[in-house]
């Protein structure tokens, strides 16, 4: 068999394999290989390896559009000398992703505008290049999203989702007070992850004031001991970012 015809059978054979790296990159690798006298094992183990990385790569992608973050956040993008509340040694460990292992939790509590979502976000980024699966949801909107199917009568395929994450990330905890049925159905996802899947909670309210929101001591109790069982608290009790900088930006601005 020609040259010519054994390359366009093995790259049919590539395409019908689903290898698109392998496709792209063997005949450069190939001539690399060539002249630096690399015999066929190696080939294919530099082929096989670029196939691989480019397949975690797309896969991340596809983690982080998943989790439907509502920025990029980073830990080295965290001001910890604005927040010298927030235990950087904490966070660097949580980072690892370890807690994610031993089914733990995180709540992030403190005053608004003090880098709480950043943070959590900015974890649940962490989890993703780990290969964790990550979901971030405004209370509110998971709130929402839960009533709306409990209507339409698709409540247990929504749970059932949120059932494969490793990890749920509960933003804005306390910003508006939920109904019955919402606080109802909030302590549902709650009470249904704890032990199986991760939590990030962050909060402007003290655990004391959780109530307000839930509207029944009852259920806040049943809350709070679900998601303070094997957790890791973390305080934000500095001014916050947008203050400081609407301070910053006033002082900066020429005088008329």
């Amino acid at each position: 068999m020609s040259s010519d015809k054994s390359t366009v059978l093995l790259e049919h054979h590539l395409k019908a394999l689903k290898l698109p790296t392998i496709l792209r990159e063997h005949t450069k690798v190939a001539a690399s290989c060539t002249k630096q006298n690399i015999g066929h094992t190696g080939f294919l183990s530099q082929l096989t390896e670029l196939e691989l990385i480019e397949r975690e790569r797309r896969a991340a992608e596809r983690r982080l559009k998943a989790a439907r973050f509502p920025g990029h956040k980073t830990l080295g993008s965290f001001d910890f000398i604005a927040q010298p509340s927030i235990n950087k040694t904490l966070v660097t460990e949580l980072a690892r992703s370890i807690y994610l292992d031993h089914r733990e939790n995180i709540l992030l509590v403190g005053s608004p505008g003090t880098g709480k979502t950043h943070l959590a976000t900015a974890l649940g980024i962490e989890a993703c290049g780990r290969g964790k699966k990550v979901r971030f949801f405004r209370v509110t909107e998971l709130i929402t999203q839960m009533m709306e199917a409990r209507e339409e009568r698709v409540l247990a395929r929504l749970k059932g989702q949120l059932a494969k994450l490793d990890l749920l990330i509960l933003d804005e905890l306390g910003y508006v007070p939920a109904s019955k049925l919402g606080a109802e159905l909030m302590f549902d996802v709650i009470s249904a992850a704890y032990e199986r899947t991760s939590v990030i909670v962050t909060t402007n309210l003290p655990f004391e004031r959780w109530v307000e929101v839930l509207g029944c001591e009852r259920l806040t109790g049943a809350t709070l001991d679900r998601l303070t069982h094997r957790c890791h608290v973390l305080e934000a009790n500095g001014q916050s970012y947008r203050l400081k900088d609407a301070k910053r930006r006033r002082k900066t601005q020429p005088k008329k």
